[in-house]
């Protein structure tokens, strides 16, 4: 009775709860906020301007002014053909019989209305014959001016007058994002012409490992394929910024990013080479890094900004004029340089005996040199071509007191490039230090000339490796 009692009570109390809810639920229960819930698209219309008011970047001045100016050059080369000497004596088998011709190809850009025409020093080195190819498909033959392979430039003339050129710009006055266009003839293919952006500026790719060698290349994303090598690198104005030299690749061919020599590196050269067949290269006379962080806390610098200056030449420029070790070069003639590439592209524009303006930091303190910048061989006259080196086949640079002291010698110019002569069929090799000739003690390019320039028999080499190794070679001159 208990059981049923109490069972009855909650049941009646359910039923009244639920009739509560239900109540509350219909009349007194505010309408639910309806809320439309969109899924993002992944794309989105959006207003475009009309034709009118849209900018068009429109290249065919620039194209038309510079594609008349490029060439395609046609080199050819005679190779030996490899023949085992056992075979030629027994046989009676002349090389000369097997020479077979190698061709080449490249671009060129003519810089002046008499033929002279600048490409790499990569397309015509080593070829017998260079012909040029103009757009309106006439045929030249080449004459060889000058070489400068620390720079990859080369000039060459046909005999014509009347000729279409560019105009040098200004690489200097590039900026980063800036429209450019690459003419040249990849894969044989005559007057292409891309676009693209100037992405990055004094690029050193370490493509050239000579010493001496120069890399501040400006970097774009203009297409350049094997071809366009020596070809033009201009702004919208139809003015030449630069001459295209290398890709960024691992296949041979453009994958995104190509580099092109500064005008202002070519014009230098081009115009050393018009006048003294030679480049006139001035020299600072200091070894150069870049400032990292690393650098920056190890030497208590207050940031990574400028250039700094780790040792000196012996008699050079920058010591005689006052730059000490562990200075931070800001600029030279008021244009900051924040790198050694392009530290390197402000000083190649001068020659030995020009003053240039250096502000560097010292110890947190700005200072201010007036540098005479000197030649390789230590002085401040033009350098002539020079009978001897041409006999050598050599090229040299001087080295620092540090490094001389790390090999344990006195004295020694390093061998910075070889071509044919006598260094290179004796078995020197590219970086050999000289350390004395007829053991004579040499510092500089003059003092191996004076012990050289008219002496006639044995000459005796000595010197040193990298590794510090000794060696001793013998010619006759």
């Amino acid at each position: 009775m208990k059981a049923k009692t109490i069972i009855g009570f909650f049941s009646i109390a359910l039923i009244t709860a639920l009739a509560a809810v239900f109540i509350y639920a219909k009349f007194f229960q505010p309408e639910p906020e309806i809320v439309r819930v969109e899924s993002q698209p992944s794309v989105r219309q959006i207003s475009l301007p009309s034709a009118e008011s849209r900018f068009t970047m429109d290249f065919t001045p620039a194209a038309e002014a510079s594609v008349h100016a490029v060439v395609h050059v046609k080199t050819t080369a005679m190779m030996e053909a490899q023949i085992n000497p056992l075979y030629e004596w027994f046989f009676g088998i002349n090389p000369e019989e097997y020479r077979r011709p190698v061709m080449g190809f490249g671009s060129g850009v003519i810089i002046s209305d008499d033929g002279y025409i600048v490409t790499n020093n990569h397309v015509i080195e080593g070829s017998d014959e260079i012909m040029i190819t103009m757009n309106d498909r006439r045929d030249y033959k080449a004459e060889l001016i000058g070489t400068d392979p620390f720079t990859d430039l080369a000039l060459i003339k046909i005999d014509e007058k009347g000729l279409p050129t560019l105009q040098y710009g200004s690489s200097d006055d590039l900026q980063l994002g800036e429209w450019v266009l690459a003419v040249g003839n990849p894969y044989n293919l005559t007057s292409t012409v891309t676009a693209g952006i100037v992405s990055a500026k004094a690029r050193n790719i370490n493509i050239m490992r000579d010493e001496l060698s120069i890399e501040s290349f400006i970097q774009t994303d203009a297409a350049v394929n094997p071809g366009n090598s020596g070809g033009a690198l201009v702004n919208t104005r139809g003015q030449l910024v630069g001459i295209n030299t290398a890709i960024a690749s691992r296949t041979g061919n453009y994958t995104g990013y190509s580099f092109a020599i500064p005008v202002s590196i070519v014009r230098k050269v081009v115009s050393d080479l018009m006048e003294y067949g030679e480049v006139q290269r001035a020299i600072l006379g200091v070894q150069i890094t870049n400032v990292t962080s690393e650098l920056a806390a190890e030497e208590g610098l207050e940031n990574t900004e400028g250039v700094y200056v780790a040792d000196l030449t012996e008699g050079g420029a920058a010591k005689e004029s006052g730059i000490k070790s562990g200075d931070v070069i800001l600029s030279i003639n008021d244009i900051k340089v924040n790198s050694a590439s392009e530290l390197q592209e402000q000083v190649s524009k001068y020659r030995p005996n020009d003053k240039v303006k250096v502000i560097l930091k010292r110890k947190g303190d700005l200072k201010q040199y007036d540098v005479v910048l000197r030649n390789v061989e230590g002085n401040t006259d033009i350098v002539k071509t020079n009978r001897v080196l041409e006999i050598l086949g050599a090229r040299f640079e001087t080295i620092t007191n540090s490094e001389k002291r790390r090999l344990g010698i006195e004295h020694g110019i390093r061998v910075t490039s070889l071509g044919p002569g006598k260094f290179m069929k004796i078995g020197i090799k590219k970086g050999f230090i000289v350390t004395a000739v007829n053991k004579q003690p040499v510092d500089s390019v003059s003092d191996i000339t004076n012990v050289l320039r008219n002496f006639e028999g044995g000459v005796i080499i000595e010197g040193v490796y990298r590794d510090g190794s000794k060696s001793y070679y013998a010619f006759g001159m």
